[in-house]
């Protein structure tokens, strides 16, 4: 008798789909990828950081940003204690130092982080981190019962990022009371800080006429106009020699003589506290 072959097994009905199905998670992965490449670096980046921090000696150093002449750092009790003088070694010409928070809080680092900048040549400012639940009359007094701003220093700074509040309008009002009172105490105009994002959303129209220094990550430039801003904060994963950790590096958008011109003259300065 003849042996029959059995006829082939047809494929399975869902194999194609199969197939198709894992072709189109492909394309979405690459352009996922592809979209968000430079967001995932940095979250690797900082994974890695914080994982080898136990490791770190202080003697790291970031590359400067290429294309700018005037580099500076802020910082606040986060970095723990700063040499500032090996700082100023390595092309750090300013710092912004975080002084106070919200009504009530004063960083624990601040008069020490203030002297030694400018002991260290460095030309010092001050901060104050803008909490948008508080009133910002109470935030303005705090910041200038603190810091004490000599002839010489850059203006103070108001930082403006914390996204939860429930009303703009009130936020964008209490922030115009800071910004108004602390120009008056100190007969300076402040410099507006903001990360990108925040900044569109929520100020862009609203401060025009006070200086911006923006924050703005895994750009090659920011996307705002060169005139809209001053300072660039380009990285907050960045390393100096004097600072054991991370730190903030930024770029004055000009010249040296550019950021001298910036400080506070002599005639300007009052002791009296905002009202």
């Amino acid at each position: 008798m003849k042996r029959r072959l059995a006829p082939p097994a047809s494929p399975a009905p869902w194999r194609p789909l199969l197939r198709w199905m894992g072709l189109l998670l492909l394309v979405a992965t690459l352009v996922f990828y592809g979209h968000y490449r430079r967001q995932l670096h940095r979250h690797v980046r900082r994974a890695w950081a914080s994982f080898a921090s136990g490791r770190l000696t202080g003697r790291e150093k970031t590359p400067l940003l290429a294309g700018y002449a005037v580099h500076g750092i802020d910082v606040s009790s986060y970095q723990g204690r700063i040499d500032w003088k090996e700082v100023s070694r390595n092309h750090v010409k300013f710092a912004f130092i975080k002084a106070t928070e919200g009504v009530t809080m004063r960083d624990s680092r601040f008069q020490r982080n203030w002297n030694a900048a400018r002991q260290a040549g460095i030309y010092r400012g001050a901060y104050h981190y803008f909490q948008p639940t508080y009133d910002g009359a109470r935030q303005a007094n705090l910041f200038t019962r603190t810091v004490p701003l000599a002839p010489g220093d850059l203006p103070p700074v108001l930082d403006v990022e914390h996204a939860e509040f429930h009303d703009v309008s009130v936020m964008r009002r209490n922030v115009a009371v800071w910004l108004r009172l602390v120009e008056r105490h100190y007969g300076v105009r402040p410099i507006l800080y903001s990360n990108y994002s925040f900044y569109k959303r929520y100020l862009a129209g609203h401060f025009d006429k006070y200086p911006l220094w923006l924050a703005h990550y895994e750009v090659d430039q920011p996307r705002l106009p060169r005139e809209k801003w001053i300072i660039w904060q380009h990285s907050d994963e960045s390393y100096i020699p004097g600072i054991r950790g991370t730190v903030d590096f930024n770029v004055f958008q000009g010249s040296f003589q550019s950021l001298l011109a910036l400080r506070i003259p002599a005639k300007v300065v009052t002791t009296q506290p905002a009202k």
